[in-house]
């Protein structure tokens, strides 16, 4: 079993980040599930939100404790949430920034980073001040686990996408392109 989860901030997509991951897997005949946890429940707020893939059913319906890959969608978030609590020896973490995987240490981590937010903005995707990134960590989240296709994720942002389903997926295809440390 294959556990990712997802730090935001409310209003930022976290929650359909986490979903559309699922639907992606889903398409590939995988047992999935997909889960928030709010706190307060607000914009701006921390968010945190869950997917869970597996080849088999997965018959397990709690939090994710011990995830094998932690997505970061703002970095204002390292100074407030520890986001690698619980992280498997050896997970993985995308952070969406323009600095490279070196300049960040998380123990065992593997890091890996994408400028999400550069590429929201260049294909209309919020706005500089309240990007809308998460279509462009699915694309980052399907190069460096690599355990969903790439075509799946732009299907289920299709699905999952409110507007600007074009705009979504060419977020994810140049994510995906451009995600360092692969």
């Amino acid at each position: 079993m294959y556990e990712v989860r997802f730090h935001g901030r409310g209003g930022q997509g976290a929650v359909t980040a986490a979903h559309t991951l699922a639907e992606a897997a889903f398409r590939e005949d995988k047992d999935v599930q997909s889960f928030p946890m709010f706190g307060v429940e607000r914009r701006g707020a921390p968010v945190a939100a869950f997917a869970r893939i597996d080849e088999k059913e997965i018959d397990i319906k709690t939090q994710i404790y011990e995830p094998d890959m932690v997505i970061v969608l703002d970095m204002s978030l390292l100074d407030v949430v520890d986001v690698t609590d619980g992280l498997k020896e050896g997970g993985k973490v995308i952070l969406n920034t323009a600095k490279d995987p070196s300049e960040f240490d998380f123990d065992d981590a593997e890091v890996y980073t994408v400028n999400a937010t550069k590429i929201a903005v260049d294909n209309g995707l919020g706005t500089e001040t309240n990007p809308i990134v998460n279509t462009a960590v699915l694309g980052a989240y399907s190069k460096v686990a690599g355990n969903v296709d790439i075509e799946n994720v732009k299907k289920a942002i299709e699905n999952n996408v409110p507007v600007k389903h074009d705009e979504n997926k060419k977020a994810a295809e140049e994510a995906y392109e451009n995600v360092i440390g692969v």
